[in-house]
Formats: structure tokens, sequence, C-alpha cells
């Protein structure tokens, strides 16, 4: 149930499932966060086509096309909108948790790398936020984003050598991270944790998911 004084939070999600769609984990781990810290939240995905889809017994692709809007909805039990609904002055902070669908459906960079682009709804939702100056959290592999949102943004995915290394090329300051810590840009209002970039257990993504989630409610 809304209330007009809770604290209200947007959480942009990429399909479902860690290969191929947002980590299921890093999402519920949020929004349970959001609650337990007396806010609520919207999840948001674009009305797109996946870039593929993964049997995540085999980790092989398979035929079968999926939307990632109708995907992001088993998640959060169908209380979901189209991205194109997002109204950033709804809201006080944007959170977007990880999975291999913000790298493949909300932007190709686990396909193109440092010749990425994002997609173009999801980049001007960020902007959104960035450009009014709110809160935001990033998590995983979805602080590969950022270099398209901020100017040279301070961030981590962990330690991941190669990823950082991308990142840095991009124009980002990577700053490595331990599984239950996090980086706060304070000049951008931005907190970003590495979560499943390290965690192995959902106890390990848990910490710096409940970090990220009150420092994001703090600065908004």
């Amino acid at each position: 149930m809304e209330r007009n004084d809770m604290k209200n939070i947007a959480v942009i999600l990429a399909g479902c499932g860690v290969f191929d769609g947002s980590e299921i984990n890093e999402v519920v781990l949020t929004l349970l966060h959001i609650e337990k810290n007396n806010a609520q939240y919207q999840c948001f995905a674009p009305d797109i086509e996946q870039y593929h889809t993964i049997n995540h017994i085999t980790g092989e692709e398979i035929t079968q096309p999926r939307n990632v809007l109708v995907e992001s909805a088993r998640i959060t039990r169908g209380n979901i909108k189209s991205l194109a609904e997002l109204d950033v002055t709804q809201f006080d902070a944007l959170i977007v948790p990880g999975g291999f669908g913000v790298a493949k459906n909300l932007s190709d960079f686990a396909i193109n790398g440092t010749n990425a682009k994002v997609n173009e709804a999801v980049l001007s939702a960020c902007k959104a936020f960035a450009d009014a100056k709110k809160a935001t959290g990033y998590m995983c592999i979805a602080p590969a984003l950022l270099p398209f949102i901020y100017h040279k943004p301070q961030l981590t995915i962990g330690n991941d050598s190669d990823t950082a290394e991308a990142l840095s090329t991009l124009g980002a300051e990577h700053v490595e991270c331990k599984v239950n810590d996090i980086v706060i840009d304070k000049s951008n209002k931005l907190v970003t944790t590495p979560a499943y970039m390290l965690a192995q257990s959902i106890m390990d993504a848990d910490a710096g998911i409940d970090k990220l989630v009150r420092n994001v409610l703090a600065m908004s």
C-alpha cells in the first residue's frame, strides 16, 4: 500500500534470470531492504524482446524469444510497469539490480564492451535521475551503465580486472570493493556494490545490498 510519507524508489529490471535477465536474488533482496527501511518501490522494465534466452541448467542458448517486461513480471508477482511510464518526479531514488540482462538487454555491454550502447529508454530514465540529482544505486554488472550516464563516475564491480579496465576506458573511476561493502560517489549521489560479481551465497550478496539500499535512502 502506498503512503505519501514513505520514500518512493524506482527499480529497473532486465528480465528474469542471472544469465539473460535480472539476478533474481539481487532483485528480491533489494525489494526486501527497501521495505525493511520503511520505503516503497515500483518496478519497471523496458517492453522489448530480450537478447536471447539461456537454459539456466545447462547454460545453453535456446530458441525461445522472450519479452523483458513480461519476464521481469515473474519476479514481482505481476506488479511492474513499462519503463515508458516512469516519471522521475514521482520518485525519490533509483536502484538497478544486476544480472547479465543489464549487459544484454538494457545495454549491449556483454557483447560489445567498450563500444557498447545503452537502450535509449533505459538511458533516458537513468539520466533523468542523474540530472535531477537524485540518489541512485547500481549493483553487480549494472555499474557498466554508469559511464554513459555520469561524467567520470566513481564505482565498483568488485575486482574483475577486465571489466574494471573496460569501465575505466569508458571514463569511470573503478574502486576495488569487497562483496559486503559499497562505494559511494558523493558528488553524484551514487552507490554501487559488487553483489554477485563476487558473492558466493545469498548471504554474501545480502550484506552489500543492505548497505546500498540504506545509503541510497539516506541520500534521498
